[in-house]
Parts: structure tokens; C-alpha cells; sequence
């Protein structure tokens, strides 16, 4: 089978997990601080509405 000039990525396992030097620009970016403080702020809001309800 030819080449048809197309360059491909390194692959491992089996074709599974392709890299590519290339980033997503398209892609959602959350601020990691926010995600952290949005994990608290749930647990906070569970914790409470646990304290009030049992």
C-alpha cells in the first residue's frame, strides 16, 4: 500500500493513544482554581443540606 504524502503521528498501544504536536485551540480552558473551588463549594452545599435534612 503507497504513501499518499500524509505525515502520521507516533502511536502506542496498538493504535489507541495517538500524540500529536499540535494543541486544541478549540477546545473549553477552565482555570484550575476554579475547578478546585467548585469541588469545595459542592462539598460545602451537600455538607450542609446534609446538616439540614437528617
Amino acid at each position: 500500500m503507497a504513501s499518499s504524502g500524509r505525515q502520521r503521528a507516533f502511536s502506542s498501544a496498538a493504535g489507541l493513544i495517538q500524540y500529536y504536536d499540535m494543541e486544541e485551540t478549540r477546545a473549553l480552558k477552565i482555570n484550575p482554581y476554579l475547578v478546585i473551588l467548585l469541588g469545595i463549594g459542592a462539598a460545602i452545599f451537600v455538607e450542609v443540606l446534609n446538616w439540614k435534612f437528617s
